[in-house]
């Protein structure tokens, strides 16, 4: 059958900016992607960051602050619910899919150390696994393509219709559908295990940042720093 065959989970966060330090959620999806391409669950929060939202960021996602504080749960009952959630899937092996996965699984590593939360990692006593990650096994798979690979782009390579960009929900069933259309694309993908596919993930980020760090060193920033881990970046001390 193979993974992309069964069912698959797409998790995606709307947030105050793009620092997983120090930036906050705002919105976060959970999506259950049938083999037959239908959602049979959803899962969604809308949280009060207890910060002000950029107008950049509200502009982007649509939650400016006064809704978020309006409407918005707490943010650290919802970060307990969200982490809570997240790693049920992964205990269950569902394959979690995460479009930048560092970025969307540390910022809510980080949101778990703020609010005094067991983060994902500690539930499972293990880091989140098995992710697949969109961006990196498109540029494992296709690495010399020009052009953006945003989920926005990926979906419109892959033949998947994203209308509400963005939108967490809208982006995490984008994302297990972007996966899918690759794994039928790209055969040795498909036959892999998903245990075996994540491992393959981890050696291919670690590259890949390797190369990102090279090329930006001679083109932009002679100090340049592309942080290899995946899907989590350490938290710093």
């Amino acid at each position: 059958m193979g993974w992309h065959r069964e069912t698959l989970v797409g998790f995606d966060l709307e947030t105050t900016g793009t620092d997983v330090e120090t930036d906050r959620i705002v919105t976060a999806a959970l999506v259950r992607l049938e083999p037959d391409g239908t959602v049979s669950e959803q899962r969604t929060w809308l949280l009060d960051p207890g910060v002000a939202i950029p107008e950049q960021a509200s502009a982007i996602h649509g939650i400016s602050t006064v809704h978020a504080r309006t409407h918005g749960a707490p943010a650290a009952s919802a970060v307990e619910d969200i982490a809570r959630a997240v790693a049920d899937v992964l205990r269950s092996g569902v394959p979690l899919v995460v479009m930048n996965a560092p970025y969307d699984l540390s910022l809510l590593d980080r949101e778990c150390r703020r609010h005094g939360v067991a983060s994902i990692s500690e539930r499972l006593g293990d880091v989140p696994s098995p992710v697949i990650d969109p961006l990196v096994i498109d540029k494992h798979v296709d690495k010399y393509r020009r052009g953006r690979r945003a989920l926005q782009a990926l979906c419109a390579h892959y033949g998947v219709t994203l209308d509400e960009a963005h939108d967490a929900t809208a982006d995490a069933v984008a994302a297990a559908r972007v996966v899918r259309r690759m794994a039928e694309r790209h055969r040795p993908v498909a036959t892999m295990s998903p245990a075996d596919l994540h491992d393959l993930q981890v050696r291919a980020a670690a590259e890949q940042a390797v190369s990102l760090q090279v090329y930006l060193r001679r083109t932009a920033n002679p100090t340049a720093v592309v942080e290899p881990a995946w899907p989590v970046i350490p938290r710093s001390r």
